[in-house]
């Protein structure tokens, strides 16, 4: 009789602990975790890859557009490939978008509604003794806990790889406007014949203007790679990671719910 006392009041324990980490997930870690300023760093971050990704596509339009300023056609390929690079920055603009959007979405779901619902699930289970509740809840738990640190923590990942190709990036930017700036300051010039001046003075022909910015056009293909890698590809990665580890350590499938299927046979 006395061990099924101390079942009871253990159970009411455990229930209280539930309620309360529900509350205080509702009442003041959702607020937390959804306000602006808990993630200013992350956010600040995420500003900065932002405006860079506008220069790197200003630069490259501007680039296009100065490339049909010299003689001839020669420069249209060039020209065309370009103007074809702003889709792929417009791609890692809307990632960026993105990634600040469910920065604080995504805190405040979980905190706000998946752990409270997964504390109820846990009251169930200690009041029922079925199992299921508690691997639903638990699994609800820990996809919270996913969800709302795997931007912060991608986002961090990629500012140290882009740090490694800061430089890099910097100098595409620069030598595209050098680059543009040049053929237009030329091309505005009063005497007609100002671009040939300049291809003869500055390169000696238009081809080695023409190897300049092929050139740009690779420099900018390798700062488009950087870009997807860190904002697309980094927080896939680490969603998946997280994924990972989660079915490593505790045997969950948080992929499907294969184990009510195994419960129902």
């Amino acid at each position: 009789m006395s061990s099924i006392k101390n079942v009871v009041i253990i159970k009411v324990i455990l229930a209280v602990v539930c309620i309360a980490a529900g509350v205080v997930s509702f009442f003041v870690l959702s607020g937390i975790f959804s306000s602006v300023d808990f993630y200013a760093d992350t956010i600040s971050a995420l500003d900065k890859s932002r405006s860079k990704v506008m220069e790197l596509a200003a630069a490259a339009v501007a680039s296009s557009s100065a490339i049909t300023l010299l003689p001839g056609d020669i420069g249209t390929p060039v020209a065309q490939e370009l103007a074809e690079m702003s889709k792929y920055f417009l791609i890692v603009l809307c990632a960026i978008y993105l990634e600040k959007f469910l920065l604080t979405v995504t805190g405040m779901v979980a905190f706000k509604y998946i752990i409270p619902i997964a504390c109820l699930l846990c009251i169930i289970f200690i009041a029922s003794n079925e199992k299921i509740f508690a691997k639903i809840a638990t699994k609800l738990f820990l996809f919270s806990l996913v969800i709302s640190f795997t931007i912060p923590i991608s986002v961090n990942i990629a500012n140290m790889i882009e740090s490694n190709y800061a430089s890099s990036i910097d100098t595409t930017l620069n030598n595209a406007k050098q680059n543009t700036q040049t053929v237009t300051d030329n091309a505005k010039e009063e005497n007609g014949n100002a671009i040939d001046k300049f291809v003869n003075n500055i390169t000696g022909n238009a081809n080695e203007i023409l190897k300049k910015f092929e050139n740009t056009v690779s420099s900018f293909i390798e700062a488009i790679a950087v870009m997807i890698v860190t904002s697309c590809l980094i927080p896939i990665g680490v969603l998946f990671f997280f994924l990972w580890l989660v079915k490593l350590i505790f045997s969950i499938n948080v992929t499907g719910f294969s184990f009510m299927q195994r419960e129902n046979r």
